[in-house]
C-alpha cells in the first residue's frame, strides 16, 4: 500500500490523550532543562533526539531518575559502530531500578500470573523484592559472582522473573530458553555461554496437556559441565532430582536485596538469534544500555506507568519476554501468561487480557489475523474496556488487521490505539512503532523511535523517502550488542550488521519511510523477491493471499537460477476442507495481480502440509531458499531451531526433482 492511497488516518489521538502522554510531558521538561524543542510535537522531538544524541540520552536518564552510584564522565565517549562507549565511568544496577516501586507501593501487584488452568495469581512488589533478595543471597552463597552466567529452562512464570532479577542483582548474566525447546536446541545456546547455575521446571502445560521435561533436564545437567547448582521448580509436582536445590528453599529467606553496582556496559543477559543456519548468535546486551532503552520504549513510546497492566503474549525464548519484564522499570504491573495462544479457543489471549484488566496488550500479527479469520469478536465477547493499546510484532500487521482491530473495538465504543512495532532480538527493542501522540495509518508503523536514527538506503548508501530500501541505523543505540559471546575479534558481530555499509547498522529488512515520517515494513531483505529489477517484500504477498479464506498460511520464495532465470513459487497451507483446484489458483493469482501487480504473481502455486517456522514463529524463508538452491538440509538450517524439521524434506525433494527435470 502506498502512502498516497492511505492519506486519512485510521485513528487520531484527541487533545486530552496527547496532553496526558508521558512523551508530551517529557518533551516539555526536556525543552526546559536540556534544549529540546518545545513545539512541533513528536516529529520535532525525534529530530532533536537523533541530531543531539547525547543531550537526548542525558535527558532521558535525568527524567527517569536513573540511579548512577558513580557518575558518568560523558554520555557517549565513542560513536563508532560497532564499539560505541556509553556512559563511561557510571555504575548502576538494572534490578535495583526494576524493583523501585516496592518502596512506594509494596502491597500492589508487581506480577499477575495466568496459565491454562489457574489465575490470575498476584505477586506483590514487596513479595517480589523479598524473593529477589533471598535468591540473590543464595546465588552469592553458591559462589556466583559478577560476570558468571545463570540459565533458565523455564516457561513464562513468576519464578523466571525472580531468577532474572536476582541474577542481575548479583551482577551475573542471565540467559533463558523456553521448555518447548528440545535438549539439542537448548545446548546449542547454553553450551556457548557455560552457565554455572540452571533453573529448570519438571515440565509445563500447553494446549490442555502436561509435557514432562525431567529427561531433558537430566540431559542438560549431563551436557553442561560448568554447572555448580541446579534449582528445581516443580511446576507439575515432581520431586527435586538428586543433587538439585528446591525453589522454595532458595527463596525462603528475608535478606534485603544487595544490588551489585556494575559498569554501564556490564553484561545483563545473553539473547540468541533464531539460529536457522549454524549455531545461534549469542547476543550480549548491557545492564545500562537495556535499562535506558527500555525506559524509553516502555514509558515514552508505550506510555506505560503505575496503574497500567502490561500483557504481551510471549515465551522466555523470545526477546519480547525480556521486554515484558522491563515493564517493571516503569512501575507497571506485568501480566505473565504461560500457555497456548489458542487454547481452549482462538480467543484465549483476549480472555487473559479481560481477566487481568490489561491496559496494554501485545501479541503477534499472526494471532490478530487468525482471530479475524476465525470470526472472533474480542470487544463484543470480552470486557476489554481497560485496553488503551493493542500492539503487534513478529511480522508486519497487514492492512486488514488494522481495519479489523479498529472496527471490532469501535463497535464497542472504544478509542483503540493500534501500534504495529518492529525491531529485533539484536537490540531487544523496537526501531519503529508506537507513538501515543501520532495518528495511525493503515499498514504503517507510526514513526521511528526516539534516539533511533532510522533510515532507508539504496544499495549505494543513499537515503530514500517514499521508496523501498534497506533498514539502516546510522547512529548507535545503547542496547546494541556490546559483543557476541565467543567472538573474540568481533568478526561475527561485524559480519552480521556492518558488512554491507561499514560503520552503519544494516538490519536486513526492506522498509519505506514515508514523507510524513511513518514506516512500512516489507519483509526480510535477505529473502527479497526481485523480478526484473523490481524489489518486492514477501509480506505484501502474504497479506494479499492470506485474505482468502482457503489459505491458512503461505510462503513465497524468489530463486535466482544458474542460467539467469528467476523462479518464484508460492507455497500454500490450505484451511481444512479447502482444495487447490483451478478455481482457487485463479483466485490466488487474480488477488495478487489486482492488489499488488502482475510482477508479484508467482510462477507456481504449490500445496504444502504446513509452513515451517523458527521456534519463535518466523517463517523460514532463507533456509527454504537455500534448500531449493540445492544446499543440503544439514547445511541450510540448524534443525534445533525449527518447529518441525520434517516439513523441510519437502523442499529438499523438490530441489532434487527440479534438478533432474
Amino acid at each position: 500500500m502506498t502512502p498516497a492511497a492511505n492519506a486519512a488516518p485510521l485513528w487520531q489521538p484527541d487533545a486530552e490523550r496527547i496532553a496526558a502522554a508521558r512523551v508530551t510531558r517529557f518533551q516539555s521538561w526536556a525543552a526546559e532543562h536540556h534544549g529540546a524543542p518545545a513545539d512541533g510535537g513528536y516529529p520535532a522531538l525525534h529530530r532533536w533526539s537523533v541530531e543531539h544524541l547525547e543531550d537526548f540520552w542525558r535527558a532521558l536518564a535525568d527524567w527517569s531518575d536513573v540511579r548512577f552510584s558513580t557518575p558518568y564522565e560523558s554520555v557517549l565517549a565513542d560513536r563508532a559502530m560497532p564499539g560505541a562507549r556509553w556512559f563511561p565511568g557510571a555504575a548502576l544496577n538494572y534490578a535495583e531500578h526494576a524493583l523501585r516501586a516496592a518502596d512506594e507501593r509494596p502491597g500492589e501487584p508487581a506480577l499477575l500470573h495466568v496459565d491454562e488452568t489457574h489465575g490470575p495469581a498476584e505477586t506483590s512488589w514487596a513479595e517480589l523484592r523479598r524473593q529477589v533478595g533471598a535468591l540473590a543471597a543464595q546465588l552469592r552463597a553458591l559462589g556466583v559472582r559478577p560476570g558468571d552466567r545463570v540459565s533458565g529452562y523455564l516457561p513464562n512464570i513468576p519464578q523466571a522473573v525472580t531468577a532474572l532479577l536476582a541474577t542481575a542483582a548479583v551482577g551475573a548474566v542471565w540467559t533463558s530458553c523456553a521448555p518447548d525447546f528440545g535438549a539439542r536446541s537448548v545446548l546449542d545456546r547454553f553450551q556457548q555461554v557455560e552457565p554455572v547455575v540452571l533453573f529448570a521446571v519438571d515440565g509445563y502445560r500447553y494446549g490442555g496437556k502436561e509435557h514432562d521435561r525431567t529427561e531433558t533436564v537430566a540431559e542438560l545437567r549431563r551436557e553442561l559441565p560448568t554447572l555448580r547448582a541446579v534449582v528445581h521448580i516443580p511446576l507439575l509436582g515432581a520431586p527435586a532430582p538428586d543433587g538439585a536445590l528446591d525453589w522454595s528453599a532458595v527463596t525462603s529467606g528475608d535478606a534485603e536485596p544487595v544490588f551489585e553496582q556494575v559498569p554501564f556496559d556490564h553484561p545483563l543477559w545473553v539473547l540468541y538469534s533464531s539460529g536457522t543456519t549454524g549455531l545461534p548468535k549469542a547476543i550480549v546486551q548491557s545492564q545500562g544500555g537495556i535499562l535506558l532503552e527500555h525506559l524509553k520504549q516502555l514509558a515514552l513510546q508505550c506510555d506505560l506507568g503505575p496503574g497500567d497492566r502490561f500483557f504481551w503474549y510471549t515465551s522466555t525464548g523470545w526477546m519480547m519476554w525480556n521486554f515484558l519484564v522491563s515493564g517493571l522499570l516503569t512501575g507497571t504491573t506485568v501480566v505473565l501468561y504461560d500457555g497456548s495462544p489458542g487454547h481452549p479457543a482462538v480467543d484465549a489471549q483476549w480472555n487473559v487480557a479481560e481477566r487481568t484488566g490489561a491496559t496494554f496488550f501485545g501479541t503477534s500479527a499472526a494471532y490478530v489475523m487468525a482471530c479475524r479469520k476465525a470470526g472472533v469478536h474480542p470487544a463484543r465477547d470480552h470486557d476489554l474496556s481497560r485496553i488503551r493499546c493493542v500492539a503487534t510484532t513478529g511480522s508486519p500487521l497487514p492492512p486488514d488487521g488494522f481495519r479489523w482491530l479498529h472496527d471490532e473495538f469501535a463497535d464497542s465504543g472504544a478509542d483503540l490505539w493500534i501500534a504495529s512495532v518492529s525491531g529485533g532480538t539484536d537490540v531487544c527493542s523496537c526501531f519503529a512503532g508506537a507513538v501515543p501522540t501520532l495518528p495511525v495509518h493503515i499498514g504503517e508503523l507510526q514513526a521511528a523511535c526516539l534516539g533511533t536514527d532510522l533510515q532507508s538506503w539504496d544499495p549505494h548508501g543513499e537515503p530514500l523517502i517514499g521508496e523501498v530500501g534497506e533498514l539502516v541505523v546510522v547512529n548507535p543505540m545503547p542496547s546494541m550488542p556490546i559483543r557476541f559471546w565467543n567472538d573474540p575479534d568481533g568478526s561475527r558481530y561485524r559480519e552480521s550488521y556492518f558488512e554491507m555499509f561499514p560503520g552503519v547498522w544494516r538490519h536486513g529488512d526492506w522498509i519505506t519511510l514515508t514523507d510524513r515520517g511513518s514506516v512500512i515494513i516489507h519483509g526480510r531483505s535477505d529473502s527479497t523477491l526481485n523480478r526484473q529489477g523490481v524489489r518486492m517484500g514477501s509480506a505484501d504477498i502474504y497479506e494479499a493471499v492470506e485474505r482468502l479464506p482457503e489459505i491458512r498460511e503461505s510462503l513465497v520464495i524468489g530463486l535466482e537460477e544458474p542460467e539467469g532465470g528467476y523462479w518464484m513459487p508460492l507455497f500454500v497451507h490450505l484451511a481444512d476442507g479447502a482444495v487447490l483446484d483451478q478455481d482457487l489458483r485463479d483466485r490466488i493469482t487474480g488477488t495478487i495481480r489486482e492488489q499488488l501487480s502482475p510482477r508479484h504473481v508467482p510462477d507456481d502455486i504449490v500445496e504444502i502440509p504446513a509452513v515451517p517456522h523458527t521456534l519463535t514463529g518466523k517463517r523460514l524463508e532463507v533456509p527454504v531458499k537455500r534448500l531449493l538452491q540445492g544446499t543440503a538440509l544439514t547445511q541450510a538450517v540448524n534443525p534445533g531451531s525449527v518447529d518441525d524439521v520434517g516439513l523441510l524434506t519437502f523442499y529438499e525433494d523438490l530441489a532434487r526433482t527440479r534438478r533432474r527435470s
